[in-house]
């Protein structure tokens, strides 16, 4: 098991190993924190051949969501005479050695693969990993899915996805290849306007200008859409077969203390409150708490995630105060 830091994704791309795993995880459910690995697999590639393959089914010792099972078809009796993850694990582990991997949607492998590294060996998976995932929404960004199923109808192969490991890590290898050499050549094209950018950052300027007007009336449209049904209108097919329909939708505002008591007493507190970790790091950093709580709270953080972002600084007039930057 490699400990190295983490690559972004451009510095996993561009500099290539000779051989490079793909591989799939199934499991009990979604929660890696509770839930268990069912199935694990993996392909090993060189030279964008698949050369070895590594697939075990695994015995999670507890229950399989029906939610699960109706997406891989896995069920109870099929795992349990499968080995426990104890003797999986390292198995799987020497096949993929210090290898990078790749991954759909790589984080949900990742976060089930590492608690299990944690749960036998004390420490974390940390092999450098690949998210086909993202490289897709990068170089096909209007794509309507980025799933695996549409990733291999967008290179003509057959888009049905049985959603057991073997199978998945195999239909990943098949695109990845190809995928890879347009996240590349994106990358390259990119690399090669930085010359340009006090350029572009005028052209920048002068689209998201466009965009801005093109939505203060698409904005006047829809008000006039609106007026239209409330006056008694009906749906509206557009020559492209899109219909255009009214629909109503409730909210409502809530004793946040009173929820909070409820949601405790029928644990499902998980469901319907999202921790607010950018909230979070203010009240740490600049809030009025104890700094025992505020260490407390330091403490609860598992890891650091640095993102990096545009700024426009909006000129200053002379007579009036600035504005908000804004972000790009």
């Amino acid at each position: 098991m490699k400990i190295d830091k983490d690559l972004t994704l451009t510095e996993q791309i561009i500099s290539p190993e000779d051989t490079i795993i793909i591989l799939d995880t199934e499991t009990t459910g979604l929660d890696h924190k509770t839930e268990k690995l069912i199935e694990i697999a993996a392909a090993k590639m060189q030279n964008g051949e698949v050369v070895e393959t590594f697939t075990s089914l695994v015995n999670p010792q507890k229950p399989i969501r029906h939610s699960s099972f109706l997406i891989h078809n896995i069920s109870q009796e099929m795992v349990e005479e499968a080995p426990p993850i104890e003797e999986v694990l390292p198995q799987f582990l020497e096949f993929v050695g210090n290898h990078t991997y790749v991954a759909h949607n790589a984080i949900f492998d990742y976060s089930f693969i590492n608690e299990a590294c944690k749960a036998l060996y004390s420490q974390r998976f940390l092999n450098n990993r690949i998210d086909t995932f993202e490289m897709y929404r990068s170089v096909f960004p209007d794509d309507l899915s980025h799933g695996l199923s549409s990733l291999l109808k967008r290179f003509g192969f057959d888009s049905h996805v049985l959603h057991r490991a073997l199978d998945d890590a195999l239909n990943l290898a098949k695109v990845y290849p190809r995928l890879r050499d347009l996240y590349e050549q994106k990358y390259a094209w990119q690399l090669s306007q930085i010359k340009n950018v006090p350029y572009l950052v005028e052209r920048y300027l002068r689209v998201q200008k466009a965009a801005q007007a093109m939505q203060a009336e698409m904005s006047d449209l829809k008000d006039i859409f609106k007026l239209y049904f409330q006056n008694g209108g009906g749906a509206v097919e557009a020559s492209s077969n899109e219909v255009m329909v009214f629909h109503y939708r409730r909210s409502y505002s809530y004793d946040e203390k009173r929820i909070w008591d409820i949601a405790t007493r029928a644990g499902v507190c998980e469901k319907i409150f999202k921790l607010n970790p950018r909230a979070l790091d203010k009240l740490i950093d600049r809030g009025d708490l104890d700094e025992s709580f505020k260490e407390e709270l330091r403490e609860c953080r598992l890891s650091m995630h640095e993102s990096r972002g545009i700024n426009f600084l909006k000129p200053q007039a002379t007579s009036e105060p600035a504005e908000d930057s804004e972000e790009a």
